[in-house]
């Protein structure tokens, strides 16, 4: 059995319904799509969304209005879905879900961006590992985990179109970028540089320096999976010819026994 994934940080669903979004996401055919920041509340999911017949819908909402947000659209029904660490500064962003498949769990996360300030770096730092805790707590339970999401963490210089220029920057920083170290270290696998080891290989560029037709890009979402499960994983990819947002899709295939 084989199931095509995309994670993909919309920035903003509203804003996207009016880029084709339900056009591109039936062209696609994938079986789940993973959602970032998709920006509203629960009365505000526009109904061409919820006309998807062919999807059920699953929902994290930020209680703050208009910020955050996250979604999984999914033709095979979880066997069960979470939104929650359990810890409420990272559960009231609406930043998480968590579905339970027969074969894996997949998790959607949309994690801090710490550019703000250093109070917003170190609750970012604080998000990574209470993640990790999380990722570790289900790889307890022996399928495979899939961590999907908007990492907003470029790990290597080969990930950024410009590495020296932003060692000091948030999303590049030696301390975020240990995060990742440290994940790899435990058993997680960047699917995506399983399969491919190329430069240039972006996910996401600025609106504000129109950076994108020039390729000036960072590759900041990913797929990992536990190294125990990897063998389900048959490719990996970015969608960088997916307009829409100022992030593209990637993707992952498994085939499943």
């Amino acid at each position: 059995m084989k199931i095509t994934i995309w994670s993909w940080n919309i920035n903003g669903l509203r804003a996207i319904m009016k880029k084709d979004f339900i056009k591109t996401i039936r062209a696609s055919d994938a079986d789940i799509i993973a959602l970032q920041e998709t920006k509203l509340q629960a009365h505000q999911i526009p109904p061409e969304i919820l006309d998807l017949e062919e999807y059920y819908s699953y929902w994290s909402h930020a209680v703050r209005p208009g910020y955050s947000g996250t979604v999984i659209l999914t033709k095979l029904k979880p066997l069960s879905f979470e939104q929650t660490f359990g810890v409420a500064e990272f559960d009231n962003e609406g930043r998480i879900n968590i579905a339970e498949y027969e074969k894996f769990f997949l998790f959607n996360i949309y994690f801090p961006n710490g550019q703000k300030d250093d109070e917003r770096l170190a609750y970012k730092l604080r998000f990574y590992d209470k993640a990790l805790e999380v990722m570790e707590a289900y790889r307890a339970r022996g399928k495979a985990v899939l961590v999907a999401g908007d990492y907003n963490t470029a790990h290597k210089e080969i990930d950024l179109a410009h590495p020296q220029a932003n060692e000091n920057s948030s999303g590049f920083l030696p301390i975020e970028r240990a995060w990742l170290d440290k994940i790899v270290e435990m058993g997680w696998v960047d699917t995506f540089r399983d399969f491919d080891t190329s430069p240039e290989q972006y996910s996401w560029w600025s609106y504000r320096t129109a950076a994108r037709p020039r390729n000036i890009g960072w590759r900041i979402d990913y797929f990992f999976v536990n190294k125990e499960h990897r063998n389900l994983v048959t490719n990996a990819g970015i969608r960088q010819d997916i307009m829409g947002s100022d992030h593209c899709p990637v993707f992952v295939e498994l085939t499943l026994p």
